[in-house]
């Protein structure tokens, strides 16, 4: 092998690495991990090294949706068969239960041990090491509760896949599974001869560590494994095997089963220091690498806790060459003061990672991902074979609904190549109604993907409707939604923040704030809307939330006309908005009655046919198309509908600025504003600002906010 740093290294003929992109995530995949593996990303060449003989742990954060597995994805397929590399995904599961295969091959771990298992299985093919310390001590704490089948056998296929791993073994895993639990069956009931059965009883899982450990012993001579272990141990206990005593503290809890877990994770960076020594660091090998998926999970979180522990011993024996990338959902844990946080435009040229100090926090360097740029989305609507232009402003639309999400900017885009394939031209305003190519409609699954709890995400998707905690608290208990343990709306917010969705919510702010969460459950209930017959239709939870936000009086007035006129009443709210436009002398009034005006025009649209009877005729009532039906209505609300219409159209997040309707709300307050005896400088501002703000897509300003 070649030494040099810009030689090549030969890719698998076989398997060979995606070649798609993560847009957006050049400098963590095609800059930081070349500097810290090695080896280049996508060419066959090695790449200059960064850090030497400490290395950081690298933590992806980032929430739902935000591509955090998709980067250890796209890692794994580029340097797997290239250099030692396992690959893990952290999972939950009940007690007593195992973790399930995972749809992509991925490697599943619920506890700590189970992680390290995985990385001896992920990384001894590659390391050509035996794991020698980690693979027994692994076995004395894998033991099993006397008399359960399900969970002896478990384990015992664990054993095997480690044994196949490391070389120890040949032949099938399930047939290596029936052999270890023949023979420490077999050795536990020659004990339970010798022995009384309360005796047998009382030794539970100890016996079985006893007997786990002594047929490994029997079979490979653990001595130095044996004697490593020794060392981490008091002397009052020597003179009983370390391996045993290993597994007792384990199973004991508390105390002793975080110190056998520091004694695992000492073995294992052990192990992997002897495997990759001064040979391989002077013939520049590439580091292996460790993907952890999901390091929020209890097992990943304990994990990485006691990595960085060990880490920050100043009497740490030997500095391992490990390179960790670990995600996370949300962001830095708050017990991580020391960390290195990173953006990643940072990480093109150096990471700038230093450890400073010794907290084991100081270990991390922290990259958040960001969203995409309207640059990155662009290529993503770029379609092989094009049947007709799209709209020019429709890379503008998805970015400003999704916020840059990677998620749902994917889904998006898809489903708009998919549309124009099949001859269907999307506009902006369109883009909720599309569907992913398998026919699902594209709100049904990013919610899914975004909040996996179904029944919460059905809750969600109703109480959505509602201004804030306290109105969703009344809409649930309008619908009738039942909580398992406390007020439903409570309920969902605390699933909200369990999913790092937003932090704690008052109860006058909206239940849920992230804004494209927001959008997509709008309207998705829009979508499921069913008939008022059955109490749940889009009709009657607004005016119900119309009733109770009136019940507040001048308080409430902005947030009952918004609910009106999400139900497509706009008669009511022009009504309203022109009597008081017309008897309120108050200067100080124009502030509240644009307030009013702004807010209202942030109603979601009612369904449309043929779900709802409500058609969009926004554009053709704000530019006076329809001016002829409103014949009977006074000039100023004939104006008021016009400007409720275009404010109406113009204040959807995700709709590109119709230059006529920017303009015609200009006009339609210019219009105002001398017909009113104290509010003409207040409207006549707002005739100024109103459209300037409409075209930027900005708020609204009031004057005197």
């Amino acid at each position: 092998m070649r030494t040099s740093e810009g030689d090549p290294l030969p890719l698998p003929e076989t398997g060979a690495p995606s070649r798609s992109r993560l847009y957006g995530r050049d400098p963590l995949l095609r800059s930081l991990l070349p500097r810290l593996t090695g080896l280049a990303y996508g060419e066959r060449s090695r790449a200059p090294r960064e850090h030497r003989g400490d290395l950081p742990v690298v933590l992806v954060t980032g929430h739902h949706g935000m591509g955090r597995s998709a980067v250890l994805t796209a890692l794994a397929a580029h340097y797997r068969d290239r250099l030692p590399l396992a690959h893990v995904r952290a999972v939950a599961t009940e007690p007593g239960t195992f973790p399930p295969v995972q749809a992509d091959g991925t490697a599943a771990a619920s506890t700590f041990v189970e992680i390290l298992a995985e990385l001896v299985c992920g990384l001894a093919p590659g390391l050509r090491r035996r794991f020698p310390v980690l693979t027994p001590g692994l076995f004395a704490v894998s033991g099993w509760r006397l008399g359960n089948a399900e969970q002896r056998d478990a384990v015992c296929l664990r054993y095997a896949r480690l044994l196949r791993a490391c070389r120890l073994a040949d032949g099938d895993e399930n047939a290596l599974r029936h052999t270890w639990a023949t023979a420490v069956e077999g050795r536990l009931e020659a004990v339970g001869a010798a022995e009384s059965q309360d005796a047998m009883a009382a030794a539970g899982q100890d016996a079985v560590t006893a007997a786990v450990v002594a047929e490994y012993a029997e079979r490979y001579q653990p001595a130095a494994a044996q004697e490593w272990y020794r060392r981490r141990f008091p002397r009052s206990a020597e003179g009983q095997d370390p391996l045993v005593l290993l597994g007792e503290w384990f199973q004991q809890g508390g105390d002793f089963r975080h110190a056998a877990e520091q004694s695992l994770m000492a073995a294992f960076l052990h192990d992997v220091a002897s495997s990759y020594g001064r040979l391989q660091r002077w013939n520049r090998e590439p580091r292996p690498l460790v993907l952890l998926d999901d390091a929020h999970r209890p097992a990943g979180q304990d994990f990485l806790d006691l990595l960085l522990e060990h880490r920050a011993m100043p009497e740490r024996p030997g500095h391992e060459e490990l390179v960790v990338v670990a995600t996370r959902l949300g962001g830095l844990p708050e017990n991580a003061p020391a960390a290195i946080r990173r953006d990643l435009p940072d990480l093109v040229t150096s990471s700038g990672w230093e450890r400073q100090g010794l907290a084991p926090s100081a270990g991390l360097l922290a990259v958040p991902l960001a969203p995409l740029s309207r640059d990155d989305i662009l290529p993503l609507l770029v379609p092989d074979r094009p049947t007709r232009p799209l709209h020019p402003y429709l890379a503008s639309a998805v970015h400003s609904l999704t916020g840059g999400h990677p998620a749902a900017t994917t889904v998006l885009c898809a489903a708009v190549l998919d549309a124009t394939k099949k001859g269907v031209s999307v506009a902006p305003r369109n883009l909720l109604e599309l569907r992913t190519p398998d026919g699902r409609p594209v709100t049904e699954a990013l919610l899914e993907r975004l909040l996996p709890d179904r029944r919460q995400r059905d809750r969600l998707t109703l109480l959505s409707l509602a201004r804030d905690s306290t109105a969703a608290e009344a809409l649930a208990g309008h619908l009738r939604l039942q909580g398992p343990d406390q007020l439903p709306a409570n309920s969902a917010t605390d699933y909200l923040e369990e999913q790092q969705w937003q932090q704690l919510t008052p109860p006058d702010r909206p239940l849920v704030t992230d804004a494209l969460l927001q959008t997509l459950l709008v309207h998705e209930a829009r979508r499921t809307s069913r008939g008022a017959d059955d109490g749940r239709g889009w009709q009657e939870i607004h005016r119900f939330l119309r009733m109770h936000h009136a019940q507040r009086g001048e308080s409430g007035e902005a947030d009952a006309l918004r609910h009106t006129l999400a139900a497509g009443n706009a008669e009511t709210v022009v009504a309203t908005l022109a009597e008081e436009f017309q008897s309120e002398q108050d200067a100080q009034a124009a502030a509240h009655w644009l307030r009013c005006l702004r807010y209202a025009a942030t109603a979601p649209t009612p369904p449309a046919p043929p779900a709802g009877e409500w058609t969009d005729e926004r554009t053709q009532v704000a530019l006076g198309a329809h001016d002829g039906r409103y014949a009977e209505l006074h000039e100023i609300e004939r104006c008021i509908n016009r400007l409720l219409h275009a404010l109406w159209q113009v204040s959807e997040p995700h709709a590109e600025p119709d230059p006529d309707l920017c303009k015609a709300v200009g006009e339609e307050l210019a219009f105002l504003s001398p017909r009113h005896p104290s509010w003409h400088a207040v409207l006549g501002q707002a005739a100024r600002s109103w459209p300037a703000a409409a075209r930027k897509k900005l708020p609204f300003p009031v004057p005197g906010q």
